[in-house]
């Protein structure tokens, strides 16, 4: 299988994200010369929010954070990526 159709040049990410919602790779890719590739150093793309919390709260992460040895900000990722899984099972 040879691919048919060139795929476009996209002026953002986001511009990207919608062509391929609606249109089948197949049509631009040759799956057949596709190679395994590992990425090890890929991760997801990320924003910064502004989040206002009682500083209570904040000390007691630090406190739990320094307890397992990581940054406060990181457990608080953990905690969320927990609760959020937890809701879309249920």
């Amino acid at each position: 299988m040879s691919k048919s159709k060139n795929v476009p040049k996209f002026k953002s990410e986001k511009e990207e994200s919608e062509f391929w919602a609606t249109h089948d790779s197949m049509e631009y890719v040759d799956y057949s010369k596709a190679k395994r590739v590992l990425l090890p150093k890929l991760k997801p793309s990320t924003r910064t929010i502004s989040l206002r919390l009682p500083e209570s709260l904040i000390e007691h992460l630090k406190v739990l954070a320094n307890k397992r040895d990581v940054p406060y900000q990181s457990l608080l990722k953990m905690f969320l990526i927990e609760r959020v899984k937890k809701e879309i099972r249920h």
